[in-house]
């Protein structure tokens, strides 16, 4: 891969993870919840809200990190640790979309329901940007293919398990830190089942030209 191509793909991983933070911000405010691997610093930010949803996104991340290293130790692959600056790049614009978004707070069940399916189309197609740009994982998947490496389970019932722990995860937090079932509701279910879907069908749509637009090999044009 040539450094052009290099570039290239880095820009697109960025612009993906922006647009990325946007859904996470627009599924947030929809205030029904949020997508399994926002839930856990959700949670967190409405217990502790003198902290930042991006901050508690960031001390997450890091801890996905510490664990992928318990899980890989020697094995652990030198590109995962671009997870590390990926991380606070997410958190920063995390904050930066909560912030954009600010007048987003839909008070009608219907407009929520919008907010989140909003929401979901801009994440999933983040999601596409950054699978599409192929040079970095986001902790949340590295996380996944860590356990696939040690205990060579399948990736796709891997990520379901974990995003399942996740969601288990936050809600017995909200009962032990606020007393109630806090940040996990219709939305957090309805996030995990459309922006995986999303994603997949956007590859489908324009992954090819997405493709060839970050590749530097040259199609040969035809004789006329």
């Amino acid at each position: 891969m040539s450094k052009t191509e290099l570039v290239k793909r880095y820009l697109f991983f960025v612009v993906g993870l922006f647009v990325n933070s946007m859904g996470i911000a627009l599924i947030t405010r929809a205030n029904l919840g949020t997508s399994p691997i926002s839930s856990t610093p959700y949670v967190l930010s409405l217990w502790h809200p003198a902290l930042s949803l991006g901050m508690f996104t960031l001390f997450f991340s890091l801890f996905l990190i510490v664990l992928q290293l318990i899980v890989l130790g020697r094995r652990f692959p030198k590109h995962f640790w671009l997870q590390i600056p990926v991380s606070f790049l997410l958190s920063a614009f995390i904050d930066l979309s909560m912030s954009i978004f600010f007048f987003v707070d839909p008070q009608f069940y219907p407009l929520q329901i919008l907010s989140l399916l909003i929401g979901c189309l801009v994440l999933g197609f983040g999601v596409f940007m950054e699978v599409a740009a192929n040079v970095v994982m986001l902790p949340g998947e590295c996380t996944v293919k860590a356990i696939t490496m040690r205990w060579h389970t399948d990736f796709g019932k891997t990520k379901i398990c974990v995003d399942v722990t996740m969601v288990v995860v936050a809600a017995v937090l909200g009962f032990v830190l606020c007393g109630t079932l806090t940040g996990i509701r219709e939305g957090s279910v309805i996030s995990a089942l459309l922006v995986g879907l999303i994603a997949r069908t956007v590859g489908k749509l324009i992954g090819e030209p997405i493709q060839r637009l970050l590749s530097d090999k040259k199609v040969p044009s035809a004789c006329v």
